[in-house]
């Protein structure tokens, strides 16, 4: 079977459990002082973004955006798995939603902000024309925030591994997490500019973020989830962090084209 098809019938079989699960205030904390944090002095252009979210799921971007950024966003998504387009475009009716497979994604349109929300490890043997396919689609100056499972050492890949053959919410077959300076290759090779990143991938993260898939971990309250990432993102752009996260969340630019030429700078 093709590795995006097996991946679409995947998440079509564990949609509804992921989109439950996810709604304890522990998750929904954490995420909310995660994107807080990251977003805060993000330079963008203005408030008013035209808006492209590929792998879209339940359009969480959008909400991230709308409620941590303050943004006022004309706003597309698309995922390859119906289920979620059907739940947002009832959730979400002013939303342009869709069905596409990212890896056949094309259209003249161009955006200001690209967010990808733990997707391209869904189709880790198309990422590098992925992240090109976004390239295209970006306003020159435009932003890619992205945010992947990533490892920067051989025990948590190891560890990583082990999971997605025994977890049920994974597939081994076509999930796999990426080595971070593999995963930042692919963005300068595509034209990017690193503007941010941080790896928030720690405790609050292992406890916190993938309830689907670990549910027994979810333990403590509020107090228990701020009290760790107030402590945590301290190491979140440290040498430190980065070497023991389990996560990555980046912001590249497209660079606007040089005004230079041969007869000096405009």
């Amino acid at each position: 079977m093709d590795d995006v098809l097996r991946q679409k019938k995947h998440f079509e079989k564990i949609s509804k459990t992921y989109r439950l699960s996810r709604q304890h205030a522990n998750h929904l904390l954490f995420k909310e002082l995660l994107w807080e944090y990251f977003l805060k002095g993000v330079p963008f252009p203005s408030k008013r973004l035209d808006v492209l979210e590929p792998m879209c799921g339940y359009a969480e971007g959008k909400s991230i955006l709308e409620k941590y950024g303050g943004l006022d966003i004309n706003y597309t998504g698309f995922d390859y798995s119906e289920p979620f387009v059907e739940h947002v475009r009832a959730t979400e009716p002013s939303a342009n939603v869709f069905l596409m497979d990212v890896t056949a994604f094309k259209t003249d349109r161009r955006y200001d902000l690209v967010i990808l929300l733990g997707g391209m490890h869904h189709v880790p043997r198309h990422v590098l024309s992925v992240i090109g396919r976004m390239h295209e689609v970006l306003k020159d100056g435009g932003f890619f925030i992205s945010l992947e499972p990533t490892q920067n050492n051989t025990v948590f890949r190891k560890i990583r591994e082990a999971i997605y053959h025994q977890n049920s919410l994974f597939d081994s077959e076509t999930e796999q997490a990426f080595d971070l300076l593999d995963l930042n290759a692919h963005f300068i090779k595509n034209d990017f500019r690193l503007v941010r990143q941080i790896y928030p991938g720690l405790l609050a993260y292992v406890l916190y973020y993938n309830p689907d898939a670990f549910p027994w971990l979810n333990v403590g309250g509020r107090m228990t989830v701020t009290s760790i990432f107030n402590i945590e993102k301290a190491f979140y752009a440290s040498v430190l962090g980065r070497r023991l996260s389990f996560a990555t969340l980046s912001l590249w630019q497209k660079p606007a084209p040089s005004s230079c030429s041969a007869a000096g700078c405009t």
